[in-house]
């Protein structure tokens, strides 16, 4: 793989905002609509109770994802926009973003992540698994929705 760098930057700014409308325009050609309705705010991907990643590749913007605290507890995160540009995949990207999300919430004292994903994301939910998240009871906005799978790991 080229040079692969991952940063934290604000979830409203200019880089994020374009791989977020690129990973909902993926969802939305997988599931129809906008993609994904689940209500997200700026700032709840703002640290400590949360952060939004991008992976650059060769200064590219390839990938991204983020967490925002999830419960009350304040021990766990939940994974959000987790994406990778179509000619990034396969070289690891997601797994590198993954395990940094992984880390900035480890870091700010959570203990668990969990995470939703649709039915139609064979190549998500191969990774999840191959990374430790094991199957959950489904949780937030699409959890009575057919084709909602949720998943969740001890960090």
């Amino acid at each position: 793989m080229r040079e692969l760098e991952i940063h934290a930057v604000r979830f409203d700014s200019p880089v994020a905002q374009g791989l977020i409308a690129a990973a909902l325009a993926d969802l939305g050609a997988r599931y129809g609509g906008n993609g994904d309705e689940t209500p997200v705010h700026a700032a709840e991907f703002a640290p400590p109770s949360g952060a939004f990643l991008v992976a650059r590749l060769d200064g590219e913007p390839v990938g991204c994802g983020g967490w925002r605290s999830h419960g009350d507890a304040g021990d766990t995160a939940e994974l959000k926009r987790m994406y990778t540009a179509p000619q990034a995949r396969g070289r690891g990207v997601a797994r590198a973003i993954l395990a940094a999300v992984e880390r900035s919430a480890w870091e700010q004292g959570r203990k668990r992540i969990i995470l939703e994903c649709g039915d139609r994301q064979p190549e998500a939910i191969a990774m999840y698994t191959a990374a430790g998240y094991e199957r959950i009871p489904n949780f937030g906005f699409y959890r009575d929705e057919p084709g909602c799978l949720s998943f969740g790991r001890t960090l």
